[in-house]
Parts: structure tokens; C-alpha cells; sequence
């Protein structure tokens, strides 16, 4: 794989072998980590890891599916624990943001696939429960008010038949909500690409959107 600081491209395919399949590119922005299925083989990953505080790359790859294909998002904002903080012990300490989008177009650079208000999310990892100790000294998770929740993720989750009927719609945020840098500029956005995360930008750590390409 060939990497750039900001924007990466990689190739990968899913099947090769298969008649009817097309290549698709992919192109993601996170803040502050994500990875891409389809139909349950993961096609992406961000290239620089989630320990990497105020990462905020944009990657570009592309994969081979046939239609229908379920795409499955998994999005991560940095913290140093479970108790959702960064940059602990610090003046700094506080809670993250975070924020992703994508869009996919298929080999005559149709847009087949956006983030929007009509994907599918679960949050799997949400904390501070307590906002107001964001600024409080020594924070040990799980103790007093660091509480957090934390979802089992779904082994399934990115399959095609997955049933995502409990899951909630994604949340749509504004440029200035989600204020997204370094690399984002660079991806020319389709209009129907959104900004999107999970109800809380600041407590929502972790989750998983998905949706299917018919």
C-alpha cells in the first residue's frame, strides 16, 4: 500500500473472480479512526492508528463488489480510557469529537453511496455519562461519575442480511459542528455526503453505521 500523510490510496478487491462485479472508490474522512467493510470483508483502515491523538486523515481506496452490498462503517474518536477523556492530567483534559463521512462511487463515477441521516448506527462506547467532570482532576473509569456504557459489537454486524431494525439513525452535524481538518479539503464532497456521528458528538466514542447499495 502506498501511503501519503493526508490522503491514502489503496486497492483492494473483494472478488476478483466474480462475472458481474465492478470496482468501486471509496473516499473517508474521520475523526478520528475508522475501517470499511463489504458484505463483511473488511476493505479499509485507516492508516494512521487510533492511539495518534488529533488525527484527522483523509483516505481514498477503492474494492470490487457486486450489487447488493452492505457497507459497514466503524468510526472511533480518540481517548486515552474509558473514561472518554484526552490528553488527561493535562490543561488540556477534556472530552473529544468526533465525526465521519463518506461516499462511494462506482466505476463511471456515479455516486452510489453516501453517510446521511438514513444509515444505521450503534454506539458501542459512550463516556463521560457525566459531562461536568470533564475538567475534574485524576479520573479513574468506572468510578464515581466516569461512568461509560459499553455496547458487545454485533459479530454480524456487516453482512448483508444483518438486521439493523433496532439501530437508530445516524445524526447529521455541520461543518462548523464537527469543524473537520486536515485532509477533508482535499475530497471534493458530493452534496448528499453528510457529516455524521452518534446522537452525542462529545460522549459518542465509538460506533458502528452501516448501510446496503441495492
Amino acid at each position: 500500500m502506498k501511503r501519503y500523510p493526508l490522503l491514502a490510496t489503496c486497492t483492494l478487491c473483494l472478488l476478483t473472480q466474480a462475472v458481474s462485479a465492478e470496482t468501486y472508490t471509496a473516499e473517508v474522512w474521520a475523526d478520528n479512526w475508522f475501517e470499511m467493510s463489504i458484505n463483511g470483508v473488511k476493505v479499509a483502515e485507516d492508516s494512521v492508528p487510533i492511539t495518534t491523538e488529533r488525527s484527522f486523515n483523509a483516505e481514498r481506496f477503492s474494492f470490487d463488489a457486486k450489487l447488493p452490498f452492505s457497507i459497514g462503517l466503524k468510526a472511533m474518536d480518540f481517548k486515552e480510557n474509558n473514561s472518554g477523556l484526552e490528553y488527561i492530567g493535562s490543561r488540556r483534559q477534556q472530552m473529544g469529537d468526533g465525526g465521519v463521512i463518506a461516499q462511494i462511487r462506482n466505476s463511471k463515477g456515479e455516486l452510489v453511496a453516501a453517510t446521511d441521516g438514513t444509515w444505521q448506527c450503534l454506539v458501542t462506547h459512550e463516556a463521560p455519562l457525566d459531562k461536568s467532570c470533564a475538567d475534574k482532576e485524576n479520573p479513574i473509569a468506572g468510578e464515581g461519575s466516569y461512568r461509560f456504557n459499553e455496547v458487545e459489537t454485533p459479530t454480524d454486524w456487516t453482512l448483508l442480511d444483518f438486521d439493523d431494525s433496532d439501530w437508530t439513525n445516524a445524526q447529521v452535524y455541520s461543518e462548523s459542528e464537527v469543524r473537520p481538518k486536515d485532509g477533508y479539503n482535499r475530497i471534493n464532497w458530493a452534496d448528499e455526503a453528510k457529516l455524521i456521528w452518534g446522537p452525542d458528538l462529545e460522549t459518542d466514542n465509538t460506533l458502528l453505521c452501516r448501510t446496503v447499495v441495492n
